[in-house]
């Protein structure tokens, strides 16, 4: 088996295709910009606003309660804008905490925040607590349906908030959520003047960008951030799989890296390194500059700190995996509150993994693979056929690794207008990212030093002057659309 596509689904302890890379975009999926302190306090108001369950057919009139949130501290009716977070997959409150770009660039843009929360996710279930229960409850869950209840939340809002009616919107958001930002502009351009699409990789779909960049990376971010450090992983598989074979193999690794519950087979070393493997990658989307607990408390710089202990390749294998251990402890017990290391738990349970796997499973069809030459990775192939089997055996359904590029275009956007795509040189995700001008419109912007998403992150004084640059550029471009479109309602007047 494709063995990318077969570990227990995080958080909830589900068997999923979803490999570690894409389980790790909803990890990632982390689509904003963490704990920093953001400039302003955070006050905002909660509100709910009934949607159709199906937006594109007439059988059924059934609504569910769609969760959303104001900040209007800054929110002037005169020259004002509306910033419209494109919620993804978890809970609106915690992206809401966690994207201080927004709240820090409010008083000088005039605008009012709004976070809607992205449907199946957080308090947003259109089925309650039976919309995870099978295909046909989960058979809304498209971001087709979320775009649309992006567009109508915007309208109630232009209805219901005096003031708001004549003002432009910006789409934000980061990884899924920010390639919801440029999908909505591309679908709904009379609904939102512009888009910021942070580390959004629109483009990791069918062969539009190979399986192996995002592994690739990875690997090239532990590889410069210590000697030997990418080498002394690619040797660790090895090493785990000869320990593993010993008579007392299993139980020494389950000492060695204090797991809370012991291996007893084959099958659970594989769920070991599938575990290592997406430790990996979710610390190379995470490297900031500072301190940080997105996905969970780490240091600054975390990859460095990791990579102290991963210096030298060429020891025992008992003595490698000791050392592989002391590097997985900076991730999962830098507060030192950690007893044990769980094998099943990777990042924060504000993400909805749930879903997220279910739309891995039809839509949202990422290719990962890895060849263990040019990543530091154990080889593995990109199976479409094992993972549909795999998604048809978990939830009944089969993905459609072309509706995507259908849908929403592929590499032939050039006929849209005002999307910003950034991306951090760090991010894995870059790789499916766009990372070039498309136009004079669609406009890249590449952030050395910059991990996921960082620019939606709040101000701090550790950032790097590159991110410091990306965001006062983003600015500059959200400032001009919002004046086009009051130079355009007064030429309408």
């Amino acid at each position: 088996m494709g063995r990318l596509l077969l570990l227990a689904f995080l958080m909830f302890g589900a068997a999923t295709p979803v490999p570690p890379a894409l389980r790790a975009f909803s990890s990632l999926h982390l689509s904003n910009s963490f704990s920093s302190r953001p400039a302003v306090a955070m006050k905002y108001s909660i509100h709910y606003i009934q949607q159709k369950v199906d937006h594109f057919g007439f059988n059924t009139d059934k609504t569910f309660k769609q969760r959303y949130l104001i900040a209007d501290t800054h929110w002037r009716k005169d020259g004002g804008s509306i910033l419209f977070y494109t919620g993804n997959e978890g809970d609106i409150i915690w992206f809401c905490n966690n994207t201080g770009f927004m709240w820090d660039v409010a008083e000088e843009l005039k605008a009012m925040l709004v976070f809607a929360e992205h449907r199946y996710y957080g308090e947003s279930l259109p089925f309650g607590a039976h919309s995870f229960k099978d295909s046909r409850h989960l058979n809304f869950l498209t971001s087709e349906q979320a775009l649309a209840d992006f567009a109508e939340l915007i309208r109630h809002l232009k209805r219901k908030i005096p003031g708001t009616e004549n003002q432009p919107v910006i789409a934000l958001g980061g990884s899924y959520g920010g390639m919801l930002a440029a999908w909505f502009r591309m679908k709904y351009p009379h609904m939102v003047v512009g888009a910021l699409a942070s580390s959004a990789p629109i483009w990791h779909f069918e062969n539009l960008v190979p399986c192996g960049v995002f592994m690739k990376t990875v690997t090239k971010d532990f590889r410069e951030s210590g000697p030997n450090c990418s080498e002394t992983i690619r040797r660790s598989w090895d090493a785990i799989n000869r320990l593993a074979r010993k008579g007392t193999g299993l139980h020494w690794l389950s000492e060695a890296l204090h797991l809370c519950t012991p291996l007893t087979n084959s099958q659970d070393v594989q769920r070991l390194k599938d575990w290592i493997s997406e430790t990996w990658v979710n610390l190379a989307m995470v490297d900031y500059p500072y301190e940080s607990d997105f996905l969970q408390p780490l240091p600054a710089w975390p990859i460095k700190v990791v990579c102290q202990y991963l210096k030298n390749p060429n020891v025992s294998d008992s003595l490698l995996v000791q050392n592989i251990f002391q590097a997985l402890n900076v991730y999962y017990n830098y507060s030192g509150q950690a007893r044990c290391l769980n094998i099943s738990e990777t990042a924060t349970s504000s993400l909805g993994a749930l879903g997220w796997s279910y739309q891995a499973c039809t839509e949202m069809v990422m290719p990962f693979c890895s060849n263990g030459i040019d990543d530091m990775f154990e080889p593995n192939s990109w199976d479409l056929k094992e993972f549909s089997d795999d998604c048809f055996r978990q939830w009944g359904v089969r993905p459609r690794p072309y509706w995507i590029t259908t849908v929403y275009g592929g590499k032939n956007i050039s006929s849209h207008t005002n999307i910003i795509f950034s991306n951090g040189e760090l991010d894995p995700w870059s790789g499916g990212g766009v990372t070039k001008n498309v136009t004079d419109t669609l406009v890249a912007i590449v952030i050395p030093k910059g991990a996921h998403h960082l620019d939606l992150r709040a101000n701090t004084a550790f950032d790097p002057t590159t991110v410091l640059l990306a965001r006062s550029l983003e600015v500059r471009y959200m400032k001009q659309w919002i004046k086009d479109f009051y130079a355009s309602l007064r030429r309408k007047h």
